[in-house]
């Protein structure tokens, strides 16, 4: 392995621009991190395929904008600025970061503030991509939220949510995760390709997701594979085996005429073969309690009061499956908002802990919603946040968590007679709709301002199958199964019923 050691100065502006930032960095790191630092750029360096030409060399960093990203990224630019030190050239970076309707303009703000403290937006040898579905731009910290992807993520939300009684996982990030990886290939792709993605997961934790994905794939999978990359690299092939899951998901959530919902949602898979893996997980530990002057000093990383929400420092979501689940205890199981809000919280906070997230970040959380006006002050602001981020109601997210459509409409009597009693008399009417040719316009306006979705949506709906306790979504089932982010609670089922067992997931 390369040995390296820092002894080089420069006098050009990009040069002394890099210098100051350098040294911003070596002071801010927790001791010993720039040893890391030093010892990984010698590992990389043998790793990159121009190694008498470094400038030729793309290095792809995907950037969430949370915590333990930031902390990454800046991990990253060390190593940059260290091989520029020692050869008076160095790798050419490419930052990446996939936009979801999520992701509040506070977590942009964060990525700027970042970018800023590191140097990386004047720096000729970094490019700061910002992924908006299919779309690639510059990075522009006032970038609007693009409606076709949030009219897309909305979709998604509530024609998986009333698949599932709107548990938190599927829900919100079934659909976020892939358009993650699509994001990463489509950013891997861009240009003249990468040479080199760097992760933090260790090799162990490559292999095991790797082959969850291929067995994941394999189990979904009703047909050959129309993109096959088997004799691609070890990414493509996952990226395949990806695409192979989108398809299959997208099929069964939004039915399989759904040509066209489909296609948008594929996970982009044309990487270039030469791109390889680079881990640093030999090097750092990802822990954020021992960088949070790294990261909230030099970085300027805030949390948020919407970004941060429980395991997430990038996504407000969490906030509404939290919401959600508050919604849930009160109108399905009659029981009251602040139990179920209670639930969900309790379960959150030990998924913080199992992530080892630090533990004033925990009370934090924990804070935020304890005391006796905490409900109805989350509740007022995921109101908020579902109808300016999403355009949904309260009206649709109860109707969620009933998911009266689903199943050839098993639960829309028990929806009808609670939530709207005068359409309860309509319900052969309602059946008729959805289950076939018949048109009703007032009625058909009716179902969509309730539950947010088209009269064929709707019919989708009505033809899939919804959860179970024995299980009664396969393909969600299969996705549920191999994830960490869920518990097995001890709750009830209506106000005076005897105490249940029901699994919850979310972030």
């Amino acid at each position: 392995m390369t040995t390296l050691e820092l002894d080089r100065s420069s006098a050009d502006g990009v040069a002394q621009a890099r210098e100051r930032t350098f040294a911003g960095l070596r002071s801010a790191m927790p001791p010993g991190l720039m040893a890391e630092a030093l010892r990984c750029s010698g590992r990389l360096l043998d790793e990159l395929p121009h190694r008498q030409e470094l400038e030729r060399n793309l290095v792809l960093v995907a950037f969430g904008g949370g915590k333990d990203s930031a902390y990454m990224l800046a991990f990253v630019r060390a190593i940059q600025l260290i091989l520029d030190r020692v050869h008076g050239r160095t790798f050419r970076m490419r930052v990446a970061t996939n936009r979801h309707a999520g992701m509040p303009r506070a977590v942009l703000e964060n990525i700027d503030r970042e970018y800023q403290a590191l140097g990386l937006t004047d720096d000729p040898d970094c490019e700061l991509l910002l992924v908006d579905g299919d779309e690639i731009s510059e990075f522009d910290v006032d970038s609007p939220q693009r409606e076709h992807v949030v009219r897309r993520n909305r979709l998604d939300i509530l024609m998986t949510g009333h698949r599932t009684f709107a548990d938190g996982r599927p829900t919100f990030c079934n659909s976020c995760n892939l358009s993650v990886f699509n994001a990463f290939g489509l950013a891997a792709a861009y240009g003249d390709g990468a040479d080199v993605l760097i992760t933090g997961d260790s090799p162990q934790e490559q292999r095991q997701y790797s082959f969850w994905v291929g067995r994941l794939a394999q189990k979904l999978r009703t047909a050959p594979a129309e993109r096959p990359r088997a004799n691609g690299n070890g990414f493509g092939r996952i990226l395949g085996r990806l695409d192979d899951i989108s398809q299959s998901y997208f099929a069964d959530i939004h039915g399989p005429d759904a040509t066209a919902a489909i296609t948008e949602r594929r996970v982009s898979v044309d990487v270039p073969d030469r791109l390889r893996f680079f881990t640093v997980y030999a090097e750092t530990d990802y822990a954020a309690g021992g960088h949070f002057e790294l990261l909230t000093g030099f970085l300027g990383f805030q949390f948020d009061d919407l970004a941060f929400s429980f395991t997430e420092s990038d996504c407000a979501n969490p906030a509404l499956m939290a919401h959600l689940r508050g919604l849930k205890a009160e109108r399905l199981f009659q029981r009251s908002y602040d139990e179920g809000l209670s639930e969900y919280v309790e379960f959150a906070l030990g998924l913080m802990r199992k992530k080892d997230i630090p533990e004033e970040l925990v009370e934090i959380m924990r804070t935020r919603y304890d005391g006796p006006d905490a409900p109805v002050r989350m509740r007022r602001a995921a109101e908020e946040y579902a109808l300016t981020t999403f355009g949904l109601t309260e009206e649709h997210l109860v109707c969620m968590t009933y998911s009266p459509f689903a199943g050839q409409g098993a639960g829309l009597q028990q929806f009808l007679d609670r939530e709207y009693p005068a359409l309860s008399v309509r319900i052969s009417d309602i059946h008729s709709l959805l289950a076939g040719p018949a048109e009703d316009p007032t009625l058909e306006a009716e179902l969509e301002r309730i539950s947010g979705l088209t009269p064929s949506q709707l019919r989708v709906l009505y033809s899939r199958s919804v959860q179970s306790t024995g299980g009664g979504t396969p393909v969600i089932d299969l996705i549920l199964a191999g994830d960490p982010h869920k518990a097995v609670i001890e709750t009830r089922h209506s106000k005076d019923g005897p105490n249940t067992f029901e699994q919850i997931s979310g972030r």
